[in-house]
């Protein structure tokens, strides 16, 4: 059995590589084999995907208009502030009321509130979460992320949302980049490059937040210091620089238009592949290793924000 998942994980991940092969497609095939016949590659998978997800993100801004991103970071500056705020705020109720740990209920609400695994990993150092608490928030979100790239395409074209608003309501409502990515390229049209820059301008407020946790944590308890070994370090967001920069060149250089455009295709197809190891990385040990409290804290919030911000983005507040 071992040697069986071993060889359809390879085969998988080389044949999401194909330009036919749609995004959605790869992240279910990737999730039935880890579900059906374990993942054999799980921290290799998982190392593997997070250095694809960057070089994808930044090769997805070759195809990015930096106007675009100046415009959408402006326009939802407001909402950012108030989605964030709202998102935590209950955040913390709910783990109250559901009896889940506080640090793990406030590992989730960041989670949540800005872009999953990033967020957790910037803000756990800051609360001295332990591996435990850690491993637990990012779990959760890493099994709602993987829900919601199947779900929320399904939820668009049902409602037959345009292409600009799915965009906004993927970025706002998913947890990860990669997922929100993955999500807006099944979705097609537009939606890519509005959900893409949506998200990495919320993404830039994950260094505030964190900054203001640590300066509430510092007053509760009247210390700083971070004891070694009490959380992962915060991840130097380097992607959303390259992406950025790759932006800027294309924008700034017009001539570079088509080479850019090519870039981000083949950046598309290397992101279908990162979404069939992220699905691979879906098995039943990791089901069971959430727990299933916080799976219901992150799962509530998730609902109610995505609802939110789906009556949001459909009464034309974003347009």
């Amino acid at each position: 059995m071992s040697s069986l998942a071993k060889g359809l994980i390879v085969l998988g991940a080389l044949a999401s590589l194909l330009p036919f092969v749609p995004v959605g497609a790869a992240l279910v095939a990737g999730a039935a084999l880890g579900l059906m016949l374990g993942n054999p590659f799980a921290a290799a998978t998982r190392s593997l995907s997070k250095r694809l997800l960057a070089l994808s993100v930044v090769g997805l801004g070759a195809g990015t208009d930096l106007g675009v991103v100046a415009r959408v970071g402006a326009q939802g500056l407001v909402g950012t502030v108030v989605g964030i705020a709202f998102c935590l705020l209950l955040g913390t109720w709910l783990a109250r009321w559901l009896a889940v740990a506080p640090n793990t209920g406030l590992l989730l609400s960041v989670g949540t509130a800005i872009c999953g695994g990033s967020a957790i990993a910037a803000v756990a150092p800051v609360v001295r979460a332990s591996d435990d608490e850690v491993a637990v928030s990012l779990a959760t979100v890493f099994l709602l992320n993987a829900v919601g790239l199947f779900v929320f395409p399904l939820v668009g074209h049902a409602l037959a949302m345009t292409p600009v608003r799915f965009g906004w309501w993927a970025a706002l409502a998913i947890h990860d980049t990669s997922s929100v990515v993955g999500a807006a390229m099944s979705y097609g049209g537009g939606a890519l490059a509005i959900a893409t820059t949506v998200k990495l301008a919320r993404a830039v407020w994950i260094a505030p937040v964190a900054l203001v946790i640590g300066a509430l944590v510092a007053r509760v308890d009247g210390s700083t210091a971070t004891p070694p070994g009490a959380g992962p370090k915060s991840p130097r967001p380097w992607f959303i620089l390259g992406f950025l920069a790759a932006a800027a060149l294309v924008t700034v250089v017009p001539a570079l238009a088509p080479l850019g455009h090519q870039v981000s295709a083949l950046a598309r197809q290397v992101m279908a592949c990162t979404l069939f190891l992220i699905g691979a990385g879906l098995t039943r040990s990791a089901l069971r290793s959430v727990g299933l409290r916080p799976l219901l804290h992150g799962l509530l919030l998730w609902v109610v924000v995505g609802s939110l911000s789906l009556a949001s983005v459909q009464l034309g507040l974003f347009d």
